[in-house]
This record gives C-alpha cells, structure tokens and sequence, in this order.
C-alpha cells in the first residue's frame, strides 16, 4: 500500500490538479474579503451623493469584523484541533459552505435600508453586514489552513514552496480582481451591494469546486489506508498542542504572520482612499494601483517559492520581505512626491515584498511541526494573524477618523501620515523578529535555509 502511496503522491497530475482545485476556491474567498475595499469613499459618502453614509469609525469596525469570531470565540483555534481530527474533506466542506453563507448575509445587509435603527451603538446595516463577514471570515481562516495542510500533505519532499506559492498566486487573482472590478462595477449596476452579489456566486462555485477535491482525497486516503505512516495523521491528541506551544521557532513565525500582514492587508483596505486624497488620483481609477499588489504577487510569489525550493535562504528571504514592507510605509507616511507614479513605485515594491515573505514563510512551518499537529498549527498561526487583521483596521479607522480627517472650505480631506507611520512601525518589529528566526533555525537546526526539494 505504501507503494501505490507514492504512486500518487510522485504523480505531477495528480498533486498539480489537487493544487489548482482546492486553490480555485481559495480565489473565490479572496475575492469577496477584498471586494469592499475599493467602495470605501462610496460607503462614506452622505445619502444624498449616492453612498450609504457610513463614517470611518463604522468601516474600521466592519473590516475588522472578519476576525471577530475567530479571535473573540476560538473558532479558527477550534477550527484547526476540528482539521487534525476529522480530516480535510469534512472540514474544507464545512469552512467554504461558511464562507458562502457569510457572504449572502453581507450582501444583504448592503442591500436593504434599515433606517436609523442601531445595535451596540452602530447602524443596524453596518453591524448586519459585519456578521457577514465576520461569519465570513470564519469560514474562510479555516479554509484557508485546511488548503495549506491539502499542499503539505500532496507536496512535502517535491515542490511544497513552489506549490504554496501558486496558491497565493491564484488567491491574489480574487485580490486583484475586487481591488480592480468592485468599483466599477459598483457604480455600472448603480448599487454597492452588487460586487458582493457577485462573489456570492462565485463561492457557490468555489464550494462545488472543492467537493470535486473530496473525491480526489477520497481515493488518495483510501490507497494508504495500510501504511503506518500516514495514518499517523489521525493520531492527533490534545496532549500535541504542548509540543506546538513549546516551540520557539513556531511562534517566531507566528509572530511574524501577524506584524508582516498586518501591515498589509488592513493597509489595502484603505488604500483607495489614500491613492484618492494622498496621490490625487481619480476615484474610478484609485482601486487599480492597490489592485497592481496582488498582480505582482501573481508573478512573483511562484518564482520565489521555486527558489527556495531549490536553494533555500527561507528565513534570509522573510528579513529582505519585512525590510521592504518597512520601506514601502515609510515613504507612504512621509509628505513627498505626492503624484500617481510614484505611489506605483510604491506599490511593486510592496508587492516585491508581500511574494517574499509568503513564499518562504507557510512552507517553513512543516520544517518545525509534525504533519499529525499540522492542522492545529496552522490555526493557531492564523488566530494569532487575525487579531491583527481584526483590531488593526479598527485602530486605522479611529485614527482616521479623530487624527487624519481635515476639514476645509472646500469640503473633507486626509492627512495618512501617522497611519502610515503605525504600518511602518509593524514591519520595523517584523524585522527584527524575523533576525531572531534566522538566529534559532541556526541553533535548532530547522532547516529554514536548507532546500524544500529532496534529492
């Protein structure tokens, strides 16, 4: 049995098409957690100029909103013990269905008018629309680990930070397409709620699509249902958690998730509205140079991966990331050359840094954990990335609103300065975490430098 395993596992269609399913619907998911952001001026304008008249207090807590319920109940945590006990399939069908049903609730929070009614002090549309994307998030967090674990399993000893990256790659795609599209279209169909309905439909077909990998995982688990090895997999007790708890290098990492995209993904979030107010760019054009982060981050990420598939350098290739992504904040917070082109510049190194850091980061964690706590690993790394990527967009959104907000004669404007100046102090300490990383692996012998790809 354990040779008909290897068969499987040796065979390029049989790991390459598990890879381009199970990352088709990680796209779909990606596309509605980034579809709101380029409609923030639009959700901030008053009634009567066409917007829903949120403040930027109201947006900060809807962004957030992704990681309230994995944060606050120990879902994603919970999610992860659930992905190492009761398998991939059941859990990935669990997660994405999640994922859809958070969505349909967004979009009709959007939708509909519910007048000045509140709950917990916001509108009643805000916080209906922050369940759904909180509900959302959920489900798209446990996605997530469940389709890195998907890679871990198919790709350990081939190309695992070639294949990791490909999954970012596509994932950037649904990035790129809300940061690029939503707008737009937004204003084609006159209604903010219709990108939302949009990818709705598209994680219906991200669902079915991974109910297709089940029968793939099926038919994998059932060729290797005799070998000791991998049946290993669900051999998985609560006395694990311990082992992951105590690792040094795992939390290093884990830290480093957190500062690395927290100086990412809350900033796209704003981002619109910085090209619009900062860089003077149009309105119906400011979401496409945010959207040129996630295009390069196709590009990039699969050849860096591929690089340290085949020399290594992981832990040296997350410190060049971390010092790019201080650079990138550092010239967004300082008052110069404030014209479209360089924001661009800005932007490619951004997305220079963001395939850097993912590259060589998720496929480093199997080097510190057994495949049988993986799951829970992986959860507990992104629980930790979701504090951030929850409270941080309700910090910027507060400072925005009580120390960036400039009100003129002719109308409201922004000063990003000190946001801007937060997200670099993110990537300073991300730095100097990752210096420590590369300081342990040494110590420990992790492997970070060393190759993914066993000759």
């Amino acid at each position: 049995m354990t040779q008909i395993y290897k068969k499987l596992n040796d065979s390029a269609a049989a790991r390459w098409g598990a890879l381009l399913i199970v990352s088709f619907t990680m796209m779909c998911g990606y596309f509605i957690t980034d579809v709101m952001a380029p409609l923030e001026d639009l959700l901030t304008k008053a009634p009567a100029e066409g917007g829903l008249g949120w403040t930027s207090d109201e947006y900060g807590f809807f962004s957030g909103a992704y990681g309230y319920i994995n944060v606050f109940l120990l879902m994603l945590f919970f999610g992860g013990i659930i992905l190492d006990k009761c398998g991939v399939r059941f859990t990935g069908t669990m997660s994405s269905s999640l994922m859809f049903v958070g969505a349909l609730i967004k979009w009709y929070a959007l939708d509909n008018s519910f007048g000045d009614a509140q709950i917990f002090g916001y509108p009643v549309q805000v916080a209906l629309a922050a369940l759904g994307f909180a509900v959302f998030g959920m489900g798209a967090e446990i996605t997530g680990i469940t389709v890195t674990k998907v890679i871990a399993k198919w790709f350990t000893g081939h190309e695992l930070a070639l294949a990791m990256g490909l999954q970012v790659a596509m994932a950037r795609i649904g990035t790129a397409a809300a940061l690029a599209c939503s707008l737009p279209f937004a204003n084609a169909m006159g209604n903010v709620a219709a990108p939302v309905l949009l990818g709705a439909a598209l994680l219906c077909v991200g669902v079915v699509s991974f109910l297709v990998y089940c029968v793939m995982d099926r038919k994998l688990d059932a060729s290797v249902a005799a070998t000791a090895e991998e049946s290993a997999e669900e051999g998985f007790s609560f006395g694990d958690l311990k082992l992951i708890f105590t690792n040094k290098g795992f939390w290093l990492i884990a830290i480093l998730c957190v500062l690395f995209y927290s100086g990412v993904f809350p900033f796209l979030k704003f981002a619109t509205k910085l090209m619009i107010y900062k860089y003077n760019v149009d309105p119906e054009l400011a979401g496409l140079i945010p959207a040129m982060l996630p295009f390069g981050t196709i590009l990039l990420t699969p050849v860096f991966g591929s690089l340290y598939d085949r020399m290594g350098k992981g832990a040296t290739l997350m410190i060049i990331g971390s010092l790019m992504l201080t650079l990138v904040h550092v010239l967004f917070a300082l008052p110069i050359m404030n014209v479209w082109w360089f924001a661009i510049g800005i932007m490619i190194i951004l997305g220079v840094a963001f395939s850097l850091v993912p590259s060589a980061m998720w496929p480093a964690v199997p080097k510190i954990i057994p495949m049988k706590q993986l799951g829970s690993a992986y959860a507990i790394i992104f629980y930790i990335q979701n504090i951030g990527l929850s409270m941080v967009p309700v910090l910027i959104g507060s400072v925005i609103q009580n120390y960036a907000t400039i009100e003129t004669a002719e109308g409201v404007t922004y000063d990003y300065t000190i946001p801007m100046a937060i997200f670099a102090g993110f990537g300073v300490v991300a730095v100097c975490v990752a210096l420590l990383l590369k300081r342990i692996d040494k110590t420990n012998g992790y492997g970070l430098e060393e190759p993914n790809i066993q000759k």
